[in-house]
């Protein structure tokens, strides 16, 4: 594990004492205002320390940040796996066939969690992103054939994938993009080989 810096000991201390004393842990802007940091500094350290395996956090969700291993603040196991990830996908090959395979990535909570099939997917295009979603991310996909309505899958439609969000109707499915220049994809029939389970960004 990479050592980290003075400050980043101070924000990794700071969010496991505001836990302890208050049961649940700070908000980015509580930490902004304690360390008189922009919320842009705060983000940097926070993924800097998740990034080294010392922090996780859930996306989307307020005060969700927890402190797994700070050089004794935390004695915590971190979970951690190799995920695969796919580069160009050959037509009539497997997914997850090692003519697919660029690489590995190691993954922590709660991008994963124990007892579940991931593999990772680059984005390409930009059909995704009202969702959030961009180009040269790296998206997380939870193994499965089965979806939800409204969930975003991977899809395999005639040996091509794609990322979009499912929509079962009445005879027939919908592959809904997240961009309004994007049409959505209909088809009889679909083969889901996973789900979305959280996205990776790199600057």
């Amino acid at each position: 594990m990479r050592e980290i810096t003075e400050r980043q000991k101070e924000v990794l201390a700071f969010i496991s004492n505001f836990t302890d004393e208050n049961m649940y842990p700070p908000t980015f802007r509580e930490i902004s205002e304690h360390f008189h940091i922009s919320l842009r500094g705060v983000q940097d350290h926070v993924a800097a320390l998740q990034k080294k395996g010392f922090l996780s956090s859930e996306q989307k969700r307020s005060r969700s940040l927890r402190v797994l291993d700070g050089s004794g603040v935390s004695e915590m196991k971190v979970f951690m796996d190799k995920i695969p990830v796919l580069g160009t996908v050959a037509a009539g090959k497997p997914l997850l066939s090692a003519e697919n395979l660029d690489g590995y990535v190691n993954l922590t909570e709660p991008f994963i969690r124990p007892g579940k099939s991931y593999f990772a997917l680059r984005v390409r295009g930009t059909s995704m992103i009202n969702a959030g979603i961009l180009e040269g991310d790296l998206a997380i996909i939870e193994q499965g054939n089965t979806a939800l309505d409204g969930q975003i899958v991977v899809a395999v439609i005639e040996d091509a994938i794609t990322l979009k969000r499912f929509y079962r109707e009445s005879n027939r499915i919908r592959l809904q993009p997240e961009n309004p220049d994007f049409q959505p994809i209909y088809c009889d029939s679909v083969r889901v080989v996973g789900t979305l389970s959280n996205i990776v960004r790199t600057y």
